[in-house]
């Protein structure tokens, strides 16, 4: 990945020249403590005209609007535009170049979206809760062509050795898709497994008939000089991750 600028890296993937993606890191901003640096979430107890002043650098990158969303693990998508702005959400899509595309993370899975045509972007937040009540396949159901057509970026997220889970989320996948069991590993203790939360995302994906997936290389609670981590850490920052098309 190379850094695009000081707040935020591109992604590596094979998308149309005019579609810009990334996410922001955590340094490079001015919130302090355990908001340490580039804090973008006004939500999660950080000063305000901190995290504004964090927003307004990244927003100098970006160039354009950003489609902030409330999110609170549903499986809704809704379009980045100014109607939308703060709606209850986990997921966005634009085809206008006048608007970017937003979600934030701290362990939770980013997923971003592009049709072949660089016409079409969305990114979605994909937590466990997100990923089993289908929010990856409600985001392509939103793409008004192909399913073909559309490749898929799994970005920063809690990796398989430190995302552990009970019965309930092994459950949660496996009853609705046997193949999901192939995600999770027996934990230490009884009860308790390991999940593979960038494998569960490809086979969600797969099974919406989008089979070009890269990314998930990322752990974002064992890299703490790049990553905020909300299970790692508990009182933390959000990252960026967004999405948008130059016209």
């Amino acid at each position: 990945m190379t850094p695009y600028k000081s707040t935020w890296v591109q992604i590596d993937w094979p998308a149309p020249s005019n579609v810009r993606a990334g996410y922001t890191l955590r340094t490079g901003g001015v919130s302090s403590g355990a908001f340490l640096d580039f804090n973008i979430a006004h939500h999660v107890g950080d000063d305000r005209e901190t995290v504004d002043q964090n927003r307004a650098a990244l927003l100098a990158d970006v160039g354009r609007p950003i489609c902030w969303l409330s999110q609170t693990h549903t499986n809704r998508i809704v379009r980045a535009d100014a109607a939308h702005l703060g709606q209850e959400a986990d997921a966005a899509w634009t085809d206008n170049p006048d608007f970017a595309a937003a979600v934030m993370t701290a362990d939770c899975l980013p997923v971003f979206f592009c049709n072949d045509a660089g016409s079409w972007v969305a990114v979605a937040h994909a937590g466990w809760r997100g990923l089993a009540n289908g929010i990856l396949g409600n985001t392509v159901a939103a793409y008004p062509g192909k399913r073909d057509q559309l490749m898929a970026y799994l970005g920063p997220a809690i990796g398989p050795t430190a995302f552990e889970v009970g019965d309930d989320v092994r459950d949660a996948f496996v009853q609705q898709n046997p193949d999901c069991a192939e995600a999770f590993l027996p934990g230490v203790q009884p009860g308790k497994w390991w999940a593979d939360i960038y494998q569960l995302a490809r086979i969600a994906l797969n099974a919406v008939g989008v089979t070009r997936v890269t990314g998930g290389t990322d752990c974002t609670y064992t890299d703490s000089d790049r990553f905020y981590s909300y299970r790692r850490d508990g009182t933390t920052g959000r990252m960026a991750n967004i999405i948008w098309i130059e016209s």
